[in-house]
């Protein structure tokens, strides 16, 4: 097979494209052909840099954190699947063998992509447990973007904050990957009224497109203004920010109101942000910080996706020898869109 192998951490040229021995399924474990993974700026870019030295990474590795495509070979003792299955699989999993049904595995987990080889080839095998299946009617691409940030998104805003209908909450980076799919989910799926902001014109604009209510550039206007002008000096309920922003977190937390809730799974852009105490316990409001996700969620979101609740936004679909391009890309402008890798593209 082809794949995308890091010999040494460095530029995003020490990603070589190149043969590989066909992987083989461990009993428990299928083999899928990829058709899309993701490439993620801290999983992928950061780790590729060197910086991420503390999870494990040993090169010669294989990153990509999470794949999409169809089941193309099956190990021992495994039934729940079938050669030609359209299935996805991302995150941390089991290392040693495990058997499909097993509820009970203590042995050592990881990621894939880090702790066992991703998805940055053409073929890759995974637990059967650790595998989800796919809707027939949502693309491989699409469903790889879903899988990367959807279920974190829902897990944020439906298990934390427990968004309601009719509650307000103002989502900040109304551009960026969870941003985008976190004002799809409050609108589409919950039913809230949504704020999107941002820190241009253009990029809070797309927030408008993907259903927000309401749209505002902190870079020109006054965000908390602008946010009690529309909540009728209510304020918001609920509060979602993946950046950390040091400049605009502390004004979009002033327009928290009563019983409000803050959650989080980033903080790229901090981590350390300055906030009101007073107003903290003023208005009682929680703040819960929560990365990852349930599995329970994903069959939710991937057919939320699958009905067209949920638009993944694809900047990019490139083929699997030019990972090194999708590196610099991913360098060069942080903010865009997801950038895909189809290893089936030529």
């Amino acid at each position: 097979m082809k794949a995308s192998v890091i010999h040494q951490f460095g530029p995003p040229n020490v990603l070589t494209y190149q043969d590989m021995p066909d992987p083989e399924p461990r009993a428990g474990e299928i083999r899928i052909k990829v058709h899309a993974a993701t490439v993620n700026r801290v999983l992928d870019v950061a780790v590729r840099r060197g910086e991420q030295r503390h999870r494990g990474v040993v090169p010669p590795f294989i990153l990509g954190v999470d794949c999409a495509g169809i089941v193309d070979k099956i190990g021992a003792g495994v039934t729940h699947w079938k050669l030609g299955d359209h299935v996805a699989a991302a995150g941390t999993m089991p290392l040693d063998i495990v058997a499909e049904d097993e509820k009970s595995y203590s042995g050592p987990k990881g990621m894939m992509g880090i702790k066992r080889q991703g998805g940055f080839a053409e073929l890759v095998c995974v637990p059967s447990i650790a595998v989800n299946r796919l809707p027939q009617n949502l693309s491989f691409h699409e469903a790889a973007v879903v899988m990367r940030h959807c279920p974190t998104a829902w897990n944020l805003l439906v298990n934390i904050a427990k968004l309601k209908k009719g509650e307000w909450v103002l989502i900040m980076g109304a551009s960026g990957n969870l941003g985008s799919v976190g004002i799809q989910i409050a609108r589409n799926v919950i039913g809230a009224n949504v704020i999107a902001t941002a820190g241009s014109r253009a990029r809070a604009d797309i927030g408008l497109e993907l259903g927000a209510h309401h749209a505002i550039d902190y870079a020109t206007q006054d965000l908390h203004a602008e946010i009690m002008k529309i909540t009728e000096g209510k304020g918001v309920d609920v509060l979602y920010d993946n950046i950390a922003n040091p400049k605009i977190l502390p004004k979009a937390f002033h327009t928290i109101g009563m019983n409000g809730r803050l959650v989080t799974a980033g903080a790229h852009g901090g981590p350390d942000v300055m906030i009101d105490f007073f107003h903290l316990y003023d208005k009682r409001i929680t703040i819960r910080g929560m990365p990852g996700y349930r599995e329970e969620d994903l069959p939710t979101c991937f057919q939320a996706a699958a009905d067209g609740k949920i638009k993944v936004k694809i900047a990019h679909v490139l083929p699997l020898s030019k990972a090194a391009e999708a590196h610099r890309l991913m360098e060069s402008d942080p903010g865009m869109g997801k950038i895909v890798l189809d290893p089936t593209m030529g």
